[in-house]
């Protein structure tokens, strides 16, 4: 069942059904209690009649049979038939009976008091009253005074089936008002286009539904950034997509129209264009592919100094064409737990980020190094670094330094914060010593790496 409003009625009528039959079992026995008592105050008060006006036999006299009862002649159906009255008889003191208002004498004489004797089969309940040198009994069967209680019950329950109706109708309207601002968030949600994501009112909530509805309002907030930051990120690719393109369109009319003498530099102007171009391409959909949610990652142990040397493999030949000192320095079994595809990037952003601001014949050194529970990835050169001012803002999104002429799009630096923050990391832009920059990664190690 997964209707609110069904779970919320469904244990609130199993709770009043519940206390309902709680109570009507509770008022049933107090009314049975109520109701023996009242009988037996009848039982009573006609056997102190019977004292004091009844039959009384002559003083020294023989003991008469039994007189004539007072009822219809004794058949197999008269005591049944009798059932709706009391039973009464007289005895001598001597405990021989005198007078039965049923044939066949009727219950067997009790001690005084209440009782309850067997006679024909059924059970009677008898108060035996001895007074004036006679005993008089007055009796009444079970069967009959529990039809007489029987007449009750229905006035009895009926004001409780009547209650516990109206509990329900009381419940359903309670119900139904108390989910009415979560049917009114449906409508107004519904009724949004794609791009109304202000808050919900949160105003006339009840106590309970606030934490949930700041919840909501917190989730269109961060949905109206990230929509927000989409649509930022795919200005700023179409601007700087531009320039490059701008370039290679220029470069490949310029080769078409050039002498054989000019025509080679400009194809190489061409050919670093489209470089330009699939670096930007390339570095955009790194970024996409960082989005949550775009692709599952798969966290796993993995030795980032093993890593560190794949990348600066794969780029010594880049490096060597530059003549720069590309190397890893000496590092440590540097344990982290990662996927293995985004650390790639974070390191293949670093190293040729690291390359492309390194004068010729510069160096950049890569290394990593195991500190208490920490693992610190350092990259640094020997480029012209970056003003402390500006290192907050070099990781963001396509941010050009000024006085910077290497090439680039201004993401290496933002793609590498993304990762880093992805992996619960922290990233800090230093100045190297001797000059340069020093870029410097901390991760959380993994257990083997302890």
């Amino acid at each position: 069942m997964r209707s609110l409003r069904q779970r919320l009625l469904l244990w609130q009528i199993g709770a009043l059904v519940a206390a309902a039959a709680l109570e009507g079992l509770i008022t049933y026995q107090l009314a049975w209690d109520g109701f023996n008592r009242s009988r037996d105050s009848v039982l009573q008060s006609i056997a102190y009649s019977v004292v004091r006006h009844g039959l009384r036999p002559p003083p020294g006299a023989a003991s008469p049979s039994p007189p004539a009862p007072t009822t219809a002649p004794d058949t197999p159906e008269g005591p049944a038939q009798d059932l709706g009255h009391f039973t009464t008889q007289i005895w001598t003191a001597q405990g021989r009976l005198v007078y039965s208002s049923v044939v066949g004498g009727g219950p067997p004489l009790q001690a005084p008091g209440l009782n309850v004797a067997n006679w024909n089969g059924e059970d009677w309940r008898v108060y035996t009253l001895a007074e004036r040198d006679q005993i008089v009994q007055v009796a009444v069967t079970n069967a009959d005074r529990l039809a007489r209680f029987g007449e009750l019950l229905p006035g009895l329950l009926a004001p409780l089936g009547v209650l516990v109706l109206v509990m329900w109708l009381l419940m359903q309207a309670a119900v139904n008002k108390a989910l009415a601002p979560l049917n009114a968030w449906g409508r107004d949600l519904r009724r949004r286009e794609g791009g109304e994501l202000h808050a919900v009112g949160t105003a006339a909530l009840p106590e309970e539904l606030v934490p949930l509805g700041d919840a909501l309002n917190q989730l269109l907030a961060r949905v109206e950034a990230l929509l927000g930051s989409q649509r930022a990120l795919l200005a700023d690719a179409a601007h700087e997509l531009n320039t490059p393109l701008a370039a290679v369109k220029l470069q490949a009319q310029l080769a078409r129209r050039s002498g054989e003498a000019t025509r080679t530099a400009a194809l190489d102007e061409l050919d670093r264009g489209i470089e330009r171009a699939t670096h930007l391409v390339a570095q955009l959909l790194q970024m996409a592919r960082l989005e949550p949610g775009v692709r599952e990652r798969e966290p796993r142990p993995l030795r980032l100094d093993i890593l560190a040397a794949g990348v600066v493999a794969a780029f010594s030949a880049r490096a060597d064409q530059r003549g720069i000192d590309l190397g890893l320095a000496p590092s440590d079994a540097a344990w982290v737990a990662g996927d293995e595809e985004d650390l790639r990037v974070l390191l293949n952003n670093l190293v040729d980020n690291a390359l492309r601001h390194a004068p010729h014949g510069g160096r950049v050194d890569v290394q990593a190094r195991t500190e208490g529970g920490r693992v610190r990835l350092t990259v640094d050169d020997n480029g012209p670094g970056i003003p402390e001012a500006d290192r907050e803002r070099a990781t963001r999104r396509f941010v050009r330094l000024d006085g910077s002429t290497a090439p680039g799009s201004g993401l290496g630096l933002s793609i590498v914060a993304r990762v880093v923050a992805q992996h619960g990391g922290a990233l800090t832009l230093a100045e190297r010593e001797g000059g340069g920059l020093s870029v410097r990664v901390e991760l959380p190690a993994a257990p083997e790496s302890r």
